[in-house]
């Protein structure tokens, strides 16, 4: 028997035994999303699961962890037992104390509508590394597509909600892998797909697409999309943003560095951010700029500490009380490309989330009409993660901080909007 078919009896067998024990359901399912949960990940997997099934949910913010409250019928209860999430059937009584605390405190109850719909830029050839927001949707059993440069081109945007970006280089550098991996048979073939595409949309080169994309990415976000971007794509998209209409991207080409005085040409105002940034102009330097904190392929690479998670007031900032929701406030680093972000290159408006003694680690901003989100780093369960290293295996991890972050920003969207106070 497939796995899909024992599924299916599974919830079945399940519903069946629910149907006879209607009498004592209860109106609600509590998810705890504290230390007493027993898996974080899969918990957003069923709340997802519930909204796709065209069912309403709550976000209890700053609640038992950040708890969720779905409704109790059979199949959810067979889910949370397939998916090995603990739940808490809850009484009309019991729902009614929980909203009293809620409203009480330093909480908030935000309803959750409409499954996003998400979409992953990602190139379509084999990487030798992996995607944690990839994992995380894999793990949790959220469905996502598969996009790229082709699809974003041609307006394939348009058809979701939600986008992230990870290990993109949007300068059109190749994240200077050429340093080390320059006869890398993956390497070479990501440098001729990159061009292959290039050619076929009449871009003169490889860093003049990627800064189209950039564009279009941006343009996106201010119709109305939530962008959630981790490690090298966070630096590497402002900056291309910030090329604007100046011909510096086009000295990137084939690793070709910028010219020394390039940083000058930047327009900031054109990227969502950051501010201010300079260049690494050095061609043996494996550094995009000086946004990043940890330069972790220089000379100047900083330790691993810990970062903090802020605590925002659920009912007065809801968007990053619901992003920075956890059952841990201090947090174990992991590096990135791009791991941190110099807090003197953030933009005024852009919300620190997360901090790392002198830099921010997790932000969040608006552009527009919609959001972006960035989240330095690779990823969280694998600190030192390197090239051709092991995928992560998140059943090692279910409960794993880090990876929360991560599909807080997935069921963000989901949430009915309210007006913010700042």
């Amino acid at each position: 028997m497939t796995g899909r078919s024992w599924r299916g009896v599974a919830l079945l067998t399940l519903a069946l035994i629910g149907v006879g024990a209607r009498s004592v359901a209860a109106q609600n399912l509590l998810v705890p999303m504290d230390r007493t949960q027993s898996d974080h990940l899969k918990a957003y997997g069923l709340t997802f699961h519930v909204l796709e099934a065209g069912e309403k949910a709550e976000w209890l913010l700053n609640f038992q962890g950040g708890a969720f409250l779905l409704p109790d019928t059979p199949a959810i209860r067979g889910e949370a037992a397939i998916r090995g999430v603990r739940v808490l059937p809850v009484g009309g009584a019991e729902v009614a104390r929980i909203r009293g605390v809620v409203a009480a405190g330093n909480m908030e109850a935000v309803p959750l509508e409409k499954a996003p719909k998400i979409a992953v830029y990602t190139p379509p050839n084999a990487t030798p590394w992996d995607d944690a927001v990839t994992m995380a949707l894999e793990y949790a059993e959220i469905p996502y597509d598969k996009i790229w440069d082709v699809e974003v081109l041609e307006g394939g945007l348009d058809d979701y909600d939600w986008l992230h970006l990870h290990h993109e280089d949007f300068t059109g550098q190749y994240s200077k892998f050429y340093l080390t991996y320059a006869g890398a048979a993956w390497l070479q073939e990501e440098v001729e797909r990159n061009r292959e595409v290039a050619t076929r949309f009449g871009y003169a080169s490889v860093p003049e697409l990627k800064k189209a994309v950039a564009g279009i990415v941006r343009d996106y976000v201010e119709q109305g999309g939530f962008l959630f971007a981790m490690c090298s794509a966070t630096e590497t998209l402002e900056l291309a943003l910030a090329a604007g209409e100046v011909d510096i991207a086009s000295a990137w080409a084939d690793g070709t560095p910028p010219h020394p005085q390039a940083s000058d040409l930047l327009r900031w105002d054109q990227a969502m951010a950051f501010q201010g940034g300079q260049l690494q102009t050095t061609p043996t330097v494996n550094a995009f700029s000086d946004i990043d904190g940890h330069q972790v392929n220089t000379q100047a690479r900083q330790e691993l500490g810990v970062y903090t998670l802020f605590d925002f007031s659920a009912k007065f900032d809801p968007v990053p009380a619901m992003l920075t929701q956890n059952h841990e406030a201090v947090l174990p680093d992991f590096y990135g490309l791009t791991t941190s972000f110099v807090q003197e290159r953030l933009k005024p408006g852009t919300v620190v989330l997360a901090e790392e003694g002198p830099w921010a680690k997790y932000v969040h901003g608006a552009w527009g009409e919609g959001t972006f989100t960035y989240f330095g780093g690779h990823d969280p369960e694998d600190p030192e993660h390197q090239i051709g290293d092991p995928t992560t295996d998140l059943g090692l991890h279910p409960n794993s901080p880090g990876y929360r972050l991560i599909l807080n920003n997935v069921l963000f969207p989901a949430a009915r909007k309210k007006q913010l106070k700042t």
